[in-house]
């Protein structure tokens, strides 16, 4: 707690132990990509938006992610976090249409 080149809120340290105890036991269990992915139907969401404004900060998917993890013991998990981070690994294409980078990510999924 006294580098401060970290971190040294307590606690976002207990939950980052936490968070680590907790994938540990999804990973073991089950995978944790394999946990993550089938949310989704192992496919990415696809979406179709015309604008950034149009893009949500989370979704019934993330709340549903958000509300497991918290289940399992995760902290510092809410639906916009998980959202950033479905967007973040390629789970959910929020590409706007008009980006080049939509119909490349579309045809990886």
């Amino acid at each position: 707690l006294a580098d401060p080149g970290i971190v040294r809120h307590r606690g976002k340290i207990e939950a980052a132990i936490g968070n680590a105890r907790g994938w540990m036991e999804i990973e073991a269990r089950e995978g944790f990509s394999d946990y993550l992915w089938g949310h989704v139907d192992g496919r990415p969401v696809q979406t179709r938006r015309s604008s950034m404004k149009e893009v949500p900060a989370s979704t019934a998917v993330s709340e549903a992610i958000s509300k497991d993890l918290k289940k399992q013991g995760f902290r510092f998990v809410g639906p916009t976090i998980v959202y950033a981070f479905m967007q973040a690994v390629g789970m959910v294409n929020d590409h706007v249409v008009s980006c080049p980078r939509h119909d490349a990510c579309a045809a990886l999924g």
